[in-house]
């Protein structure tokens, strides 16, 4: 990944995690999560995630957002056993994901949701393991609904897509030996996770506040779909190929940037809607 801030966008190596080893989103596009789905969370909801994050750095959804990432540098014992739990793939190809084979022992994106809700709804687990249960279904509910972690190809979700991108956006140091003349040499998930919200130049505040003008929620609610991980993780898989998520070439610009923006964009606010909805209905009660 280039050019992503420290606190939120840290590399999968591909040794860790060798299916998708990129993270979802950039850190405006999960923090974006966190803040519209704070905004819509019921009172009672509201006052118990005050009460779980105090004493973070930044109390709130969107500052808790990119924890279960900066593990890998904080923590990467625990990174290295929770890796698996930002992504699943379809073994069999396709969209069908099958839980017992591509999900075993809760190791993907959809079990680890379901786990760490159900800590986060047991008012007699420790606070700290409630905590950690909160941050990290902010950060998968994120994840699933990034198309490029849930999906079937052998490329590590876009990471063996290489792509020539032409942009004025400099990478840090690191990877400056991968920008030249203007052009970036980076992966097909990394202008996802990046690129394409990165370009508009936008804020935190001034993207969400954009975002949340938009009619709410971002489509017409399906009952029990809206808090089923596994159904998220196969729309993701499918807009893949049903929107055309990978270039027919190896070299864009904004052209490409700008036609997958509104794309991009519903998924963040379907995945707020949605946390907002899960956190209600967990902590609301």
């Amino acid at each position: 990944m280039h050019r992503l801030p420290a606190i939120f966008i840290l590399s999968f190596l591909l040794t860790v995690l060798p299916a998708l080893p990129a993270l979802a989103w950039s850190g405006l596009g999960h923090r974006m999560v966190g803040e519209l789905a704070q905004r819509h969370l019921s009172a009672a909801a509201r006052a118990e995630v005050g009460l779980l994050l105090a004493g973070e750095t930044d109390p709130s959804l969107a500052g808790v957002a990119s924890w279960a990432d900066t593990l890998r540098n904080e923590d990467p014992e625990r990174f290295k056993a929770t890796s698996r739990w930002h992504y699943i793939n379809a073994k069999g190809g396709g969209c069908a994901f099958d839980v017992a084979r591509d999900c075993p022992d809760g190791g993907c994106v959809v079990g680890a949701i379901e786990t760490q809700r159900a800590i986060l709804a047991d008012r007699s687990q420790p606070l700290a393991a409630r905590r950690d249960a909160l941050k990290f279904i902010v950060h998968f509910v994120g994840d699933v609904h990034q198309p490029m972690h849930a999906g079937s190809r052998t490329d590590s979700g876009g990471n063996g897509y290489q792509i020539s991108l032409r942009t004025p956006i400099e990478p840090e140091a690191y990877a400056r030996k991968d920008y030249v003349d203007g052009v970036m040499g980076t992966n097909l998930h990394s202008i996802w996770d990046f690129y394409i919200f990165a370009s508009t130049g936008r804020s935190l505040a001034d993207y969400s506040n954009r975002l949340d003008a938009l009619p709410w929620p971002p489509y017409p609610p399906a009952s029990k779909y809206d808090v089923m991980p596994l159904a998220w993780a196969g729309e993701s898989c499918r807009l893949i190929d049903a929107r055309g998520i990978y270039p027919q070439q190896h070299t864009m610009d904004d052209a490409y940037l700008d036609a997958m923006r509104p794309l991009a964009e519903q998924r963040v606010r379907q995945a707020a809607w949605r946390l907002a909805q899960l956190l209600n209905e967990t902590l609301g009660g």
